[in-house]
């Protein structure tokens, strides 16, 4: 198990390796991809079936897609220069007033540029079940998990899917793509 802090540091890793070189760090793949020592007990594996190949996605990079949707987050709601800004000076009413006006006008970019749902359709905390079939990329199984599905437990997250992207066109190329906010100069 890893603990909160290495999670948390090897997502902000992954983040921005994958934002800026499109790859997740060696180091966290290492930490994560353990060899494992039963393999010996593990049933053999199931032939892949044949997957028809997926249709040629636009050559737009996903690098540039998720600079638009930060500087987004920055000219609406200022999210970069609050995460930026040492808080700790500041009492918590003026945090929590500057991290409400953060989370509206971020909360209305999401709203504005992708349309969201839950993954599962129930209230959290609900007992659910995880059906045979269930796809790991969308439902994690977390506590004490053992057997097979189908499984019974409490829902403790229920996820999100983007059911529509509606994001602005980007720029030319080479024409800031990698700028998530210009610099303001005032002249006087």
């Amino acid at each position: 198990m890893i603990g909160l802090g290495k999670r948390t540091a090897y997502a902000f890793k992954s983040f921005f390796s994958i934002l800026y070189r499109g790859e997740i760090p060696d180091e966290v793949l290492q930490e994560l991809i353990k060899p494992a020592d039963h393999e010996a007990l593990l049933p053999a594996p199931a032939p892949e079936p044949v997957v028809p190949p997926e249709p040629e996605m636009p050559s737009v990079d996903v690098t540039d897609r998720a600079v638009q949707l930060l500087a987004l987050f920055q000219r609406d709601g200022r999210l970069i220069d609050f995460f930026s800004e040492n808080i700790a000076p500041f009492s918590d009413a003026q945090v929590g007033a500057a991290a409400r006006n953060v989370h509206e006008s971020c909360r209305q970019v999401l709203d504005r540029y992708i349309k969201l749902e839950p993954v599962i359709d129930s209230e959290e905390g609900q007992s659910v079940t995880v059906r045979e079939d269930f796809d790991p990329s969308t439902t994690k199984l977390i506590g004490n998990v053992t057997g097979q599905p189908p499984l019974r437990g409490v829902l403790r997250h229920h996820g999100w899917r983007a059911t529509q992207v509606d994001m602005p066109p980007l720029p030319p190329e080479g024409t800031g793509r990698f700028v998530v906010a210009p610099a303001e100069v005032e002249i006087p």
